[in-house]
C-alpha cells in the first residue's frame, strides 16, 4: 500500500472519523477495516506514511485520529524577516500566524501540522507547529565563518535559521567568507544546535556570478544535466531529425516567423496568417514538436518532469531540456527546417473564431525578430520583406480585435511596471530600467492566449485527459481586505458577495494614468488567487475564460508537453493508447505548480540581489517613492525611479512611538497620531544596503503631498 492509494486512505480516514471509541490503535483499525493478519505489518507502514503526509495524527497511547478531530491542520509554513511565520492551510482556511517561539524547528517552505490556539475577530488565528511533516529542503546556502573553537555558516536568506554548526572535518576546505552549500544533518530537534556539512564551495560573494549561483543553489536548481540525460538528448536530436517518424505536412512554403526577446535562445512558437476572403483569415500558431524528441518516460522526459519549467534568472537561463534540444533542434530557427505541432485557427476581423485544425508539420521560419524590431515595423519603419510586413499588420489588427473580445467579457489587464536590470560583462548592475510593454508584446500574447483557449475548449468538449491552467475567483477574505484598503485611498468596489473580473477591471480603468495606478494594480494582484495546474477545468478568473490551458511552450513548460502528447495521440494519430490515470496526471499538475512557484521565487530573488547591489552606489542619496506595505516593524517603500523596495524601520522614526493598525493599513504615532499608510508618497534616503541579506533600508526624509 502507498499513501496515494486513495481508496484505502479514504477508508482509514472514514473509520477514524466515525469511531465511537475515539482514537484507535493500529490493530483496532486493522480489525475495523478487515485487514488480514498477513498484511498487518504492511498496513502499519501505510499508517506511518499517512501520518507523515499529515492525513492522520498519532496521539497518546499510540492511537490515531483524523487531525481535524484534535484541532490540527496541515499546511505550508512561510517565514518572515521578523522570524515568525504563517501557515497556509491545505484546507484553504485563513492563514495561521506562528510566533518565532512556536516554530518547533520548522523552516521556510516546510509542510507542518499546526494547532490553532486562539482566534480573534479581524486577525489571523494564532497557533503552534506541532510537528514538521515534510522538509522543503536539506541544503542551505550561507557564508562560512571560521574560528578556532568551531566553524559555522550564516544563511544568506534571513528567513532561515541564524547559524549552522559545521561538523568537525566537514568544511570542504572552505575559507573565511566563502559562500557555501551546506547539507543539513540535524534541524535543532530537542533544543540541540543545527548542524551540517559543507557540500560545495561557491566562492566569494564578490566574485562574478557567485551571487546568482548562490540563489540557484538556495532553490536547489540544477544547472547541469546528468551525463546520461545529455547523451540521450544528443542521440534523440540526431535520430529524430533524420526520421520524422510520421508523414508530416510540408509547410515550408508558408510565411512563418518568430517574435521573441532579443536575447532569447529558444524559439518555441511561430506565427503565420493567410487571408481567406470575405473578411476571414487563417492564423497559424506553430509550436515546436518537442514530443517527437522527448520519449515518454525516457531519461530526458523524467528529468524534464523533475525540473518542470525553465528558470530565467537575472543573468542566465536554466533550461528544462538539454540545450541540444531547447536551443537547437526544437528551436524554430530562421531558414532551417523544423518539426512543429501547428494549430490553424479560422477567424474574422471582429475576432470571432469559426473552426480550427491541428497538423504535425515541417516548417521553415522566414525570420527571427525581436519585439523591438516588430514594434518598429508596426510604427511604420521599412527594412523588412513586404510579405512579412503585411502579415505583421494583419496580425496586429486581428490581435486588437481579440483583445477587445476579452476585455468585453471582463478579462483583467494589470499594468504593473517591472524592472529590467542592465548588467555589465562581469554581471554587475549598471542600470535599472522600466521594462516596456509594447504593442508587439501584446500581439504575441493575444495569439498565445487564443491558442491556449481553443485547445482547452477542444479538449474539454472531447473529454480528453488534460492539465488545465486554472485561476479561481479570489477568496472572500482577500476581497474584503482589498475593499478596506481601497476605501483608505479613495476607491471602492461593488458590494456584492462575489466579485466578477469586470468589477476589478473597472477599478483598474478608473486609476489608469493616476499616481496610484501601480500601487492599486499590485494590491489587486495580491488579492487574487494564484493560477495553477489541475486536471479539473475550474475556468480562469483573470482571463474571464471558461477553459484555459498551456499549449504554446513545451520547450520550457512540462504541462504543455503533456497536452501535446494527448492531442497527437487522440486527435492526429487517432490511436488507442494507455492514458495516464487521473491521479498520476493530478500529481504532475501539482508538481508543475510547485516547480513554477519555485522558479518565480528564484527569478525574483536574483533580480532583488542585483537591485541591492545597484543601490550600494547610491548610499546617502534621496529618492521619491510610495509606501507599498506596512508591518509592525516599519513600512516598505517602492522607489519611483528604480522600482527598488526598501524598509523604513519604525525605530528610525524618532518623533513618536509608532504602532501598526492593520485595519487602517498604516502605522500610527501613539502621541501625535501621525500616520504612514499604504499609498502615501514619501521622500527617503538610502541609509543601509546589505547584499548578503538582500535588504535595502531607507531613512524617512519627509512625507509628501500627492501634488509633489
Amino acid at each position: 500500500m502507498k499513501p496515494n492509494d486513495q481508496a484505502v486512505t479514504d477508508r482509514v480516514i472514514r473509520a477514524l472519523a466515525e469511531s465511537k471509541r475515539g482514537p484507535l490503535k493500529p490493530k483496532e483499525l486493522a480489525q475495523t477495516l478487515g485487514v488480514p493478519s498477513s498484511g498487518y505489518h504492511s498496513f502499519k507502514r501505510f499508517l506511518t506514511s499517512l501520518e507523515k503526509a499529515g492525513k492522520i495524527q498519532r496521539v497518546k497511547g499510540h492511537r490515531f485520529v483524523v487531525p481535524e478531530s484534535v484541532g490540527l491542520e496541515s499546511g505550508i509554513i512561510v517565514l518572515t524577516r521578523a522570524g515568525d511565520g504563517f501557515v497556509r492551510l491545505d484546507s484553504g482556511s485563513k492563514d495561521v500566524f506562528i510566533g518565532a517561539r512556536h516554530l518547533n524547528t520548522a523552516m521556510d517552505g516546510d509542510r507542518v501540522l499546526t494547532r490553532i490556539e486562539s482566534r480573534r475577530r479581524g486577525r489571523s488565528p494564532e497557533g503552534v507547529v506541532v510537528s514538521v511533516l515534510d522538509r522543503a529542503r536539506d541544503t542551505i546556502v550561507g557564508t562560512f565563518r571560521y574560528s578556532s573553537r568551531r566553524s559555522t555558516v550564516i544563511p544568506l536568506d534571513s528567513k532561515f535559521i541564524k547559524e549552522i554548526v559545521i561538523s568537525s572535518g566537514h568544511s570542504a576546505d572552505a575559507d573565511e567568507g566563502d559562500v557555501v552549500v551546506v547539507l543539513l544533518d540535524s534541524y535543532g530537534e530537542g533544543g540541540a544546535r543545527i548542524s551540517g556539512r559543507v557540500e560545495t564551495v561557491l566562492g566569494k560573494l564578490t566574485d562574478p556570478g557567485v551571487d546568482v549561483l548562490a540563489v540557484a543553489h538556495g532553490f536547489a536548481l540544477s544547472f547541469d544535466f546528468p551525463a546520461d540525460v545529455t547523451a540521450a538528448a544528443e542521440r534523440a536530436a540526431r535520430e529524430c531529425m533524420a526520421d520524422p517518424g510520421i508523414k508530416r505536412v510540408d509547410r515550408t512554403d508558408l510565411c512563418i516567423f518568430t517574435i521573441d526577446p532579443a536575447e532569447a535562445k529558444d524559439h518555441d512558437d511561430g506565427l503565420s496568417v493567410v487571408a481567406l476572403g470575405q473578411g476571414r483569415f487563417e492564423v497559424g500558431v506553430h509550436i515546436a514538436d518537442v514530443s517527437h524528441f522527448v520519449r515518454e518516460s525516457g531519461l530526458v522526459d523524467v528529468e524534464a518532469l523533475s525540473r518542470g519549467t525553465s528558470v530565467y534568472l537575472v543573468d542566465r537561463t536554466i533550461p528544462m531540456l538539454p540545450e541540444v534540444l531547447s536551443s537547437d533542434v526544437c528551436s524554430l530557427k530562421s531558414g532551417v527546417e523544423r518539426f512543429t505541432l501547428s494549430l490553424f485557427i479560422e477567424l474574422d476581423q471582429a475576432g470571432r473564431v469559426y473552426r480550427h485544425r491541428y497538423e504535425r508539420a515541417c516548417v521553415r521560419s522566414r525570420g527571427q525578430f525581436s519585439y523591438e524590431q516588430v514594434q518598429s515595423v508596426l510604427d511604420g519603419s521599412a527594412g523588412i520583406s513586404e510579405d512579412i510586413d503585411q502579415a505583421l499588420h494583419t496580425l496586429d489588427d486581428l490581435a486588437r480585435s481579440l483583445r477587445k473580445v476579452r476585455t468585453d467579457r471582463g478579462a483583467l489587464d494589470l499594468n504593473i511596471p517591472e524592472a529590467k536590470v542592465v548588467l555589465d560583462k562581469n554581471g554587475h548592475p549598471i542600470d535599472i530600467q522600466r521594462s516596456q510593454r509594447l504593442e508587439s508584446h501584446r500581439l504575441v500574447e493575444d495569439f498565445m492566449i487564443l491558442a491556449n483557449e481553443v485547445v482547452a475548449a477542444d479538449m474539454e468538449t472531447r473529454e480528453l485527459f488534460a492539465i488545465y491552467r486554472i485561476h479561481e475567483p479570489p477568496m472572500r477574505e482577500s476581497t474584503e481586505g482589498l475593499r478596506e484598503l481601497l476605501t483608505r485611498v479613495g476607491y471602492g468596489l461593488p458590494k456584492r458577495r462575489s466579485l466578477k473580473p469586470k468589477d476589478l477591471q473597472r477599478l483598474l480603468d478608473q486609476v489608469r494614468g493616476r499616481p496610484v495606478e501601480a500601487l492599486i494594480s499590485r494590491v489587486v494582484l495580491r488579492s487574487l488567487s494564484k493560477a495553477r495546474y489541475d486536471t479539473r477545468n475550474l475556468s480562469h478568473f483573470g482571463l474571464a475564460s471558461p477553459a484555459y490551458l498551456h499549449f504554446t511552450s513545451p520547450i520550457r513548460r512540462y504541462p504543455d508537453l503533456m497536452v501535446h502528447r494527448e492531442i497527437i495521440r487522440s486527435l492526429i494519430l487517432e490511436e488507442e493508447h494507455t492514458r495516464p490515470d487521473l491521479e498520476t496526471l493530478q500529481s504532475i499538475a501539482e508538481r508543475s505548480s510547485l516547480r513554477e512557484k519555485e522558479a518565480a521565487e528564484a527569478e525574483r530573488a536574483s533580480v532583488a540581489l542585483k537591485k541591492v547591489e545597484f543601490m550600494e552606489k547610491h548610499l546617502g542619496e534621496e529618492f521619491i517613492g510610495q509606501i507599498s506595505g506596512v508591518a509592525a516593524y516599519g513600512f516598505f517603500v517602492t522607489l519611483d525611479t528604480y522600482f527598488v523596495d526598501g524598509l523604513v524601520h519604525v525605530n528610525s522614526l524618532r518623533d513618536d512611538f509608532y504602532l501598526l493598525d492593520r485595519d487602517a493599513h498604516a502605522i500610527i504615532g501613539e502621541r501625535g497620531q501621525r500616520q504612514y499608510r499604504i499609498g502615501d508618497r514619501v521622500r527617503v534616503q538610502v541609509s543601509r544596503v546589505d547584499k548578503e541579506a538582500r535588504h535595502v533600508d531607507f531613512s524617512l526624509v519627509r512625507k509628501m503631498a500627492w501634488k509633489d
